[in-house]
């Protein structure tokens, strides 16, 4: 008769339930069969289940053994089945003896000596398990942590796969991991604001993006501080909610990137990928596909310096997920979503010199070279942009100057005021910020006075803006009176707003 438990696969962010079953048979080739589309890793396995339970002092079913991972029409990959192939192999040679195993899931690596190494993806596999109302996850201890994000089942943490048998037999009964909520982290920033000499303009466009996950463009000479100033934003932006937190630990589990002594992101990330970085590093993808760099930046930050360094043919992936702010990867196997809601960083120079916008240097490209380098970001990408600034060069005196600027915790805090005005305006809404209203959003939230109105109206029939302009200057003068704790948009801020607008659309 055969065994079953219960483990779980990860398909994308999500996790699907995986029936691991184990017959034997005395007759056949003598040796291990895994069936249900496995990879090589899950292969493998089959060696080290054999030496992990010989090496733990227990007996391995004799004959042919046949594993099957269900649902069959599901690849199966990485190193989650060695535990949960491990206990039905065990229950088919009947050292383990317990009537129902329907509510447990198992997973885990094994070692040769039978020892447990942590696997990726706990979180999602967790939140699944309490969807479906499971009552008892075996795991490796080193993601005990990760999986005590989630409640509402046991979770044992085991090092060994003695322990496991060991508390089925009833000589050892397993304690359940003491969950702990608290991993509040006290937050580091290299850079401050305070540092950064001059650039007022720039630092007021950083402010504004941060207090509504606003997309930015900074352009100016070589050396002139757009990096630092990117480097900077993320002192200023504001504290991560838990469900933002889970978010994005969520991704950097299923990654692999999820540091081991932190079971919680609490820190928006900041990602900059080198121009050099291929479509399917920014986006995601591989075989099985896994997150790019753009959900990597999930609720954080993207920063592309350089950014007319970056291929055209890459640069241009951005344009869905900047509008939708999800990432489609398509591959034979099917479809996955990845999130990816972040706040684009662009640096660039004017031109391949760099000094065309520059009062002290002569630029020497000709126009020609001016304009194709330029057309490197195609204008339905500059489109989702909503601030574009100058960053020109910081005067001697300026940076001679022993006088420090407003500091980013000054700044963050009014970013954070900003930011929980839109958290209680959302509250009925599945958004959190000004930067993801969708049109009938922008209709309710975004209220204008009669000055404000007539301004608009010009500024769209001169500077013929495209309707996603008109809605991304709606969304950027809302963050701007939040700012100012206004309840409608005035005109003031809607001049603003039109300031950030590329200068030839």
């Amino acid at each position: 008769m055969s065994a079953k438990v219960l483990s779980a696969a990860l398909v994308g962010l999500d996790g699907l339930v995986v029936e691991v079953e184990a017959d034997n048979s005395p007759h056949g080739n003598i040796g291990i069969f895994i069936v249900g589309l496995p990879d090589k890793a899950v292969d493998e396995s089959k060696s080290r289940v054999r030496s992990a339970v010989k090496n733990s002092g227990l007996e391995f079913p004799r004959g042919n053994v046949t594993i099957n991972l269900a649902p069959a029409d599901l690849k199966k990959f990485g190193t989650y089945y060695d535990l949960p192939i491990a206990a039905a192999c065990l229950i088919q040679a009947g050292q383990i003896n317990v009537p129902d195993f329907s509510q447990s899931v198992f997973i885990g690596e094994l070692s040769l000596d039978g020892g447990l190494r942590p696997v990726s993806g706990i979180l999602s596999i967790a939140l699944m398990m309490a969807k479906a109302g499971f009552k008892n996850l075996f795991l490796p201890a080193a993601n005990a942590a990760e999986a005590g994000l989630v409640d509402g089942f046991n979770i044992y943490a085991l090092d060994h796969l003695g322990q496991m048998v060991s508390h089925f037999k009833g000589q050892n009964i397993l304690t359940p991991y003491q969950r702990v909520k608290d991993f509040s982290t006290a937050d580091f920033f290299e850079t401050e604001m305070a540092h950064i000499k001059g650039q007022e303009h720039a630092k007021r466009a950083l402010e504004i993006a941060a207090a509504g996950s606003h997309n930015i463009l900074m352009s100016g000479p070589p050396g002139s501080g757009k990096t630092l100033l990117a480097k900077a934003l993320p002192s200023i932006l504001p504290q991560m909610a838990l469900p933002e937190s889970l978010e994005v630990t969520r991704i950097y589990s299923a990654a692999g990137l999820l540091p081991g002594d932190q079971p919680l992101i609490t820190v928006r990330p900041f990602r900059a990928p080198h121009h050099t970085a291929s479509g399917v590093a920014l986006v995601g993808g591989g075989a099985w596909p896994k997150p790019g760099e753009i959900s990597l930046a999930h609720r954080g930050i993207l920063f592309l310096d350089e950014f007319l360094e970056f291929p055209k043919i890459v640069l241009e992936n951005l344009r869905q997920p900047l509008e939708d702010g999800v990432v489609s990867v398509s591959r034979a196997a099917g479809t996955l979503k990845f999130p990816a809601k972040f706040i684009l960083v662009a640096a660039m120079n004017p031109c391949p010199c760099g000094f065309l916008s520059d009062a002290e240097r002569e630029c020497t490209c000709q126009p020609s070279q001016v304009l194709r380098y330029q057309k490197r970001a195609s204008g339905p990408l500059l489109d989702r942009i909503d601030l574009h600034i100058e960053v020109p060069r910081v005067k001697l005196e300026k940076l001679e100057s022993a006088q420090l600027a407003e500091s980013s915790v000054d700044i963050r805090h009014r970013v954070q005021q900003a930011r929980d005005l839109q958290i209680e305006r959302f509250r009925e809404e599945k958004i959190i910020d000004n930067s993801e209203m969708n049109a009938r959003q922008i209709q309710k939230y975004c209220s204008i006075d009669d000055a404000g109105r007539q301004l608009l109206r010009q500024a769209v029939e001169h500077l013929h803006l495209s309707a996603r302009a008109y809605h991304r200057i709606l969304k950027l003068a809302r963050t701007i009176a939040d700012l100012a704790e206004s309840e409608i948009i005035l005109s003031e801020h809607l001049a603003e707003a039109l300031q950030y607008r590329p200068k030839v659309e």
